[in-house]
């Protein structure tokens, strides 16, 4: 039986057959699925919460960090405290052309998680 996560690998959901611990944590980004280029818009990326499935926020089991990348190039990283802090982030972005946003998170139990959304300009 192979392992549900990776500390080592890219963990990646599939949305048809997520389990709760992909539903806790994978990022979810929130923007438009179309934008105007070169107009700011908001990106929400925030961590859990799938289906009403949260992730620990507990000295010993937290959310460290979330990056967003549009294609490859990182357009933000935001640090998270445990107890202290909720694992999302609101960002102001433009975009010139269309380009996939990437979310990475980080929990300090379970590795690297990912998720994909298209913004077309």
């Amino acid at each position: 039986m192979a392992d549900e996560f990776s500390l080592s690998d890219m963990n990646r959901a599939d949305p048809a057959n997520m389990t709760d611990m992909m539903r806790k944590h994978t990022p979810v980004i929130e923007a438009p699925g179309n934008v105007n280029s070169g107009e700011p818009f908001a990106v929400k990326v925030k961590v859990g919460g799938i289906d009403g499935v949260g992730h620990p926020n507990v000295l010993g089991h937290w959310i460290n960090w979330v990056a967003l990348y549009a294609g490859d190039r990182l357009l933000a990283r935001v640090e998270f405290e445990p107890a202290v802090s909720q694992p999302q982030t609101t960002l102001s972005i433009a975009l010139e052309e269309s380009t996939t946003l990437r979310a990475e998170s980080f929990c300090n139990m379970h590795g690297v998680w990912q998720a994909t959304k298209r913004i077309g300009v």
